[in-house]
């Protein structure tokens, strides 16, 4: 099969890695394009994976027009998915809320926010900028002092429930004829410039037509094995659950300059921050299990309080991590053709916004491999092929 139609007709696509990204793959080649599929997960629990630890929201306000184009078209997927991904008569349901992100600037991150407002809004997004004195009309409850200016998103930005869209994704794909199989994918066999089959670490061997590497950030392993470097990296970020007094009405995710977040959670809120620097040690050698608490007492809570007073009463009820799979080269995703094979693929390395961006590269690049098409947005920019040519396509907007 040539490269453009490497699954079409009754080909066979191994997709290695089963999360949200692998199970909207295998979704869109089932059921868009009748190709057989077969995922191979390596943790049927998904206690590790991204997709089970990850905070879950999207939005339209990156830095790329690849990336607003990508959340825009998923945004309208998952306020579809009752129908796009019914089974049997049962609708699944994914708790989309969409209060918008507020993106905050004091004066030295003005110019950076207003650059991004006029390439997001030429794009299509609904961004409103508001100065200190429109914030604080609008959010009685924030602090304004320091800040120039926000970016609020007006639709399209919120979040949902993700294990809920994952599942939800991997059912379609299983009632579409696709299969999962509980195995760890070691290495490769090849002919010549094509794949042929993936090893098992248990000395099983599968067969196929084309093979995606979607296995999240161990994802590089597996291209080194084809001899294809990739710099995706595993970077863990903490997530704490807390509980305030506070009542914050019309409560987006905000984003403050510190690089702090939160959000409503139920009767609650998420927050998170980058890892501390510098880090007492590696952040990314401890077990997910080992929670950096001094980053909520030294760096979250001090942020919090500053930025929202009634924050100075709360405390944490719950706290997990989950690994980010960055890509160190430019903190985009990484989808598409791995040169020189001419039936290998990947999707991977998206830094944080690979759930909210899954259905969109999933359906446009099931389209690439089964030779059909999608009215999903290109994802040319994101070729592998930038990386091997220096050619980074930078992101600034990774939080």
């Amino acid at each position: 099969m040539s490269r453009d139609a490497a699954a079409r007709g009754n080909g066979r696509v191994v997709v290695i890695g089963g999360g949200v990204m692998g199970a909207a793959i295998a979704c869109f080649l089932a059921r868009d394009h009748g190709v057989g599929v077969t995922v191979v997960e390596r943790d049927p629990s998904f206690a590790r994976a991204s997709s089970a630890l990850s905070a879950s929201s999207i939005r339209q306000q990156f830095s790329q027009p690849v990336n607003i184009a990508l959340s825009r078209w998923s945004v309208g997927f998952l306020r579809r998915i009752g129908d796009e991904l019914a089974v049997g008569g049962e609708r699944p349901s994914i708790g989309l809320v969409e209060p918008g992100y507020l993106m905050l600037a004091t004066p030295a991150g003005e110019p950076a926010l207003r650059a991004n407002h006029a390439l997001q809004t030429a794009a299509g997004a609904r961004i409103a900028l508001l100065d200190a004195t429109a914030l604080q009309a609008r959010f009685p409850w924030l602090a304004t002092e320091g800040l120039a200016l926000g970016a609020l998103g007006l639709d399209g930005e919120g979040w949902f429930d993700g294990p809920a869209l994952h599942q939800a994704l991997r059912r379609k794909a299983l009632a579409c004829g696709a299969r999962w199989l509980a195995a760890e994918a070691a290495g490769f066999d090849t002919e010549a410039d094509r794949v042929v089959a993936v090893r098992g670490a248990e000395g099983t061997r599968l067969d196929g037509d084309a093979f995606v590497i979607a296995a999240g950030a161990w994802s590089a392993l597996l291209a080194a094995a084809l001899g294809v470097a990739l710099p995706v990296v595993p970077k863990k970020r903490d997530v704490f659950f807390v509980e305030s007094p506070a009542a914050l009405p019309r409560c987006p995710l905000v984003v403050d300059p510190s690089g702090v977040w939160f959000r409503p959670e139920g009767r609650g809120f998420l927050a998170g921050a980058p890892p501390r620097q510098p880090w007492p040690g590696d952040p990314d050698e401890p077990p997910l299990d080992a929670i950096d608490h001094a980053l909520f007492d030294e760096c979250i809570w001090p942020a919090l309080a500053a930025r929202v007073p009634a924050f100075e009463a709360l405390r944490v009820r719950a706290a997990w991590a989950g690994y980010y799979e960055m890509n160190a080269f430019d903190h985009n995703g990484i989808a598409g053709p791995l040169a020189p094979w001419r039936n290998a693929w990947t999707a991977c390395g998206f830094s944080g916004h690979g759930m909210q961006q899954a259905p969109a590269v999933g359906a446009a690049l099931a389209a690439r491999i089964a030779g059909g098409t999608s009215d999903a947005p290109s994802i040319d920019d994101l070729d592998p092929a930038r990386i091997a040519t220096g050619r980074p396509l930078l992101e600034r907007n990774v939080i």
